[in-house]
């Protein structure tokens, strides 16, 4: 330690019935344990709160957005291809007419926006 015995039986010395009176003390188990799993406790809810609920929300606009696809819609893909849908395959396919009769097959979830509904959407706002 770098306090050497001297000056810690010095000062152990010093402290007299009135100076310890007027320390604060320590604890108990219970309470430091109470407080300790408080502030978990508010970690948690603030991890929730800021990470998983916003993520959440995410998720939910995503799958109302899939659940809305319709033939002739235009989208993007995670790809970055842009296209208008020509064909809903099954629950987990579309396809994807790029332009000059190239078509494609797209997973639905790797699709990552409807483009014809923000124009929608921004027409509107101007009237």
């Amino acid at each position: 330690m770098l306090i050497s015995m001297a000056y810690a039986q010095e000062v152990s010395a010093e402290i007299t019935a009135e100076t310890a009176a007027a320390l604060p003390e320590a604890p108990s188990a219970t309470s430091a344990f109470m407080w300790n799993m408080g502030l978990i406790l508010v970690l948690v809810a603030m991890f929730y709160i800021l990470l998983i609920k916003p993520q959440q929300k995410r998720l939910q606009q995503h799958r109302e957005m899939m659940d809305g696809l319709k033939v002739g819609n235009k989208v993007s893909t995670a790809g970055g291809l842009v296209g208008k849908i020509s064909k809903l395959t099954s629950d987990t396919e579309v396809e994807v007419d790029l332009g000059n009769g190239t078509k494609v097959t797209a997973l639905r979830h790797t699709l990552s926006d409807i483009l014809d509904e923000k124009k929608d959407d921004k027409k509107d706002t101007k009237k």
